[in-house]
């Protein structure tokens, strides 16, 4: 199949799924026509096996196999770069670019700052949009910052283009109007406030999970704003992320069986897990649907972990060790959000300041939930 067919394919998909921008025409017209995505995609993709590790998958091997890759789902995303045996780079899945592009209601003539360049295709989109040279983007690994440029170059996009860490933002071409992050962070770097216009915006996914729009507040002490949406990205690189689930539960038995007497299907619900996010943040959760039922896996990335499984039949088998009784927080947390009648990810929003960040449901005066 030729890559205009896949790319149509794509575009109807997301058509019939209502996931093209009313109010932000142009984010379809870049993505399908004026910033090619496969333009963007280096020879060498990645793909899981479906096991136990990700194996490359070449261009120049097999095409089809690369340009499937390219030109999946709306949800899916593409892994470009492979580091210590984990994703570190990808082009991110079309929904959820289309939905931040919108988020940061981007006009022509606009000065933009990208944090994470990664192939360069977001980069692309943005100067499509602003004008040539009203955008800066920065990123962490030279060796990205330089095949992305060399690919911007050749579609004739003139984008500013840094190797640099992305959490100092790149003060030689502030302010900005917009700054847009496509790596997720915990905390936002004051930095990126400070080099945004008063009245500027910001777009930034947080907590693995939802990204924000930020508004910097007049004379530029602060920056608030709502969720936007879903979306799936990497962290930033050099946090240290804590050790994994299965890590720290290490090879040993299960330290102690836990009762759990309510249904683990709400895990699955984004605006609870979301909810959790904020009520506790320290901890990760997973969960893994299979013909054998519904498993949720936590840990705190540090001692603690608990693993609960419910099967076929609905019944519940939970194991948990260490410290802290995970599946008892996250209870807690549950109820909590339960006697707020469930607000979805929508009804959260938060504040930057110097001092950091709150994170708060309904207005700015509710919260905050996190300090």
């Amino acid at each position: 199949m030729h890559l205009d067919d896949r790319r149509r394919e794509l575009a109807e998909a997301m058509e019939t799924q209502g996931l093209w921008p009313a109010d932000s025409p142009w984010v379809r017209r870049a993505i399908l026509d004026t910033v090619p995505r496969h333009q963007f995609a280096p020879d060498r993709l990645w793909t899981w096996n479906g096991h136990d590790q990700y194996v490359p998958v070449d261009r120049g091997r097999d095409q089809d196999a690369w340009a499937d890759l390219v030109y999946a789902g709306p949800e899916d995303s593409a892994i470009t770069q492979i580091l210590d045996g984990l994703p570190s780079s990808s082009l991110s899945c079309v929904a959820v670019v289309a939905d931040m592009l919108d988020s940061l209601i981007l006009e022509p003539g606009h000065r933009v700052l990208e944090v994470g360049t990664g192939a360069g295709w977001n980069a692309g989109l943005l100067a499509a949009r602003a004008g040539a040279g009203l955008v800066t983007s920065v990123e962490v690994d030279a060796g990205l910052a330089a095949a992305a440029d060399r690919r911007l170059t050749a579609a004739g996009l003139d984008v500013a283009v840094h190797a640099g860490d992305g959490n100092a933002g790149w003060p030689g071409a502030a302010p900005y109007d917009r700054l847009i992050a496509t790596y997720a962070v915990d905390d936002v770097p004051w930095t990126w406030v400070e080099q945004t216009r008063p009245g500027g915006r910001l777009v930034i996914p947080w907590g693995r999970l939802g990204h924000v729009a930020l508004t910097v507040a007049d004379g530029g002490k602060s920056a608030t704003g709502w969720v936007q949406g879903l979306g799936m990205f990497m962290p930033s690189r050099g946090i240290d992320q804590g050790r994994e689930h299965h890590a720290i539960r290490g090879n040993g038995p299960p330290s102690r069986p836990v009762h759990v007497e309510r249904d683990l299907r709400p895990f699955t619900d984004p605006h609870l897990v979301f909810a959790l996010r904020v009520s506790h943040p320290d901890i990760r959760i997973a969960t893994e649907e299979t013909e054998d039922g519904l498993t949720v896996r936590l840990h705190d990335g540090v001692s603690s972990w608990a693993t609960a499984t419910t099967g076929q039949t609905g019944t519940t088998a939970a194991y948990e060790g260490g410290p802290r009784q995970l599946l008892v927080e996250v209870e807690t947390g549950r109820q909590h959000w339960e006697s707020r009648d469930t607000p979805p990810l929508w009804d959260f929003g938060m504040t930057v300041t110097p001092e950091g960040l709150q994170v708060w449901s309904g207005t700015a005066h509710a919260g905050p939930y996190m300090p």
